[in-house]
């Protein structure tokens, strides 16, 4: 089964042929660890975890790459701040972000290079371009000279006149045009520095996924991904540097770039103060029903992230749950569908995949022969298993949920949002109504209702 993928080089559909048989090389722009991450990082790693585990379930091998910057301002200010090396903040938000993606059920890639591991290879590719003509030394480092790639801007879509014409008048004199942009960086005082044949300093944020991209999976890759918030300027640049240190040879095949993700009608931003940290959310939601909201919409599309959407997966995995535990007893053998892979295949549709898992899921609860039973949870398993996701036994799913409602549970705020619902429903306002029910399942609250009103217990 081929797997059609939007370019967003070509802007169109296309279907993906490996470079080499058998095998798939793929590169993801990984995080800046200063901080923790947030969920929109969260989102990239997670499409692209879906990404990997198609592949693998197609029988491909996957070489997979995901780097982690390890040189920033924002790390060398971290390290300012509380007076420590460099390595102190980078190796403690690396760990705090590698346990965050294993709880979302990520899968680790193959390799996951750091740029402090790969300064020699960053030197060499800089040192190729300034012998091309294609960059050249400053007084405060060394810039590529975006002219000299006719065809620079491809991928954003930016013509290059219009980008000199919204530049700042007051342009770094340094540079010969505006567009310029610094792959060497010379070292200011206190700053952790290298040496280079342009004197002590530090990589530029581009050149550092060109230089590990060549190292650990040579000239051109098949799948390069990132955020859509990663084409201008980071993998516009990406391109022009890897192209013209290889004489024109492409960087990838095919780009992909997943979509933002919007708090209520925001775009999520640190400067707006909208983020969700992951470190947070795993604590206090089912990191199930997390990795289940971000695979909600189509990888491509904006996502609203709202507390509602992961109610409603959260009862979503209840559902899957109930279904697997029908058929929890029988012995199978996990199977990926036809149909869920069939989804994916079209530009990796999570949201036909989650309706073709809520079909597994009905005729796993109406499976009544041995025979019917065995399929309908080898299928539910090898859906799961593509996705990532119904990774416990029913009834330690159903016990966490149980023990989590129980040590929080508010009975007085629980009637308050029964009274709410009944109220909404003699208002016949049935979307709240709704909204509330899952609000109450969320907390582990089932709702029974009759004729002589509602009542609810824990479950």
């Amino acid at each position: 089964m081929s797997l059609r993928i939007h370019n967003s080089l070509s802007r169109r559909l296309e279907d993906f042929v490996p470079l080499e048989a058998g095998r798939v090389r793929m590169y993801v722009c990984g995080i800046t660890v200063y901080d923790l991450c947030h969920v929109g990082h969260a989102r990239t790693m997670t499409v692209f975890d879906v990404v990997q585990r198609w592949f693998k379930a197609s029988g491909l091998q996957v070489s997979y790459v995901r780097n982690i910057t390890d040189i920033d301002d924002k790390i060398n200010a971290a390290a300012a701040r509380e007076g420590v090396d460099i390595s102190v903040i980078t190796e403690k938000y690396a760990a705090i972000y590698n346990q965050d993606m294993r709880t979302l059920g990520v899968l680790p890639p193959s390799i996951e290079p750091r740029v402090t591991g790969h300064v020699a290879e960053i030197i060499s590719v800089v040192d190729r371009l300034v012998e091309k003509g294609h960059a050249y030394a400053a007084p405060d480092g060394v810039y590529f000279h975006v002219p000299s790639m006719p065809d620079y801007g491809r991928l954003s879509g930016r013509d290059l006149s219009e980008m000199r014409a919204g530049a700042r008048v007051d342009i770094d004199e340094a540079k010969r045009d505006p567009a310029d942009f610094a792959l060497w960086k010379a070292a200011k005082p206190g700053e952790p520095a290298w040496d280079s044949p342009w004197g002590p300093g530090r990589p530029g944020w581009h050149i550092e996924c060109s230089a590990m991209i060549e190292k650990n999976l040579g000239t051109t890759i098949d799948i390069h991904g990132g955020g859509h918030d990663l084409i201008f300027p980071h993998h516009e640049n990406e391109i022009a540097q890897s192209q013209c240190a290889h004489d024109g040879a492409p960087l990838a095949n095919i780009w992909m770039h997943n979509g933002f993700l919007n708090m209520g009608s925001e775009k999520m931003s640190k400067s707006l103060g909208n983020v969700d940290l992951v470190h947070d959310l795993v604590r206090k939601w089912p990191p199930e029903a997390l990795r289940l909201s971000l695979m909600s919409a189509h990888y491509r599309a904006p996502l609203e992230w709202t507390e509602e959407l992961i109610l409603q997966q959260v009862k979503t995995l209840d559902r899957l749950y109930r279904a697997l535990e029908a058929v929890w007893d029988v012995e199978a053998t996990p199977v990926v569908p036809q149909g869920l892979l069939a989804a994916l295949s079209d530009d990796l549709n999570t949201p036909k995949a989650l309706a073709e898992l809520a079909m597994l899921a009905r005729h796993a609860n109406k499976a009544e022969t041995d025979d019917e039973r065995v399929r309908a949870k080898a299928e539910l398993l090898g859906a799961a298993q593509l996705l990532g996701i119904l990774t416990q036994a029913p009834a330690d799913w159903f016990a966490a949920r149980s023990g989590a409602a129980e040590r929080d549970v508010d009975a007085a705020h629980i009637e308050q949002l029964v009274a709410a619902r009944r109220q909404a429903r003699t208002d016949r306002d049935w979307a709240e109504a709704d909204r509330l029910r899952a609000e109450l399942a969320a907390l582990g609250v089932e709702v029974t209702d009759t004729k002589d009103g509602s009542s609810w217990r824990m479950i």
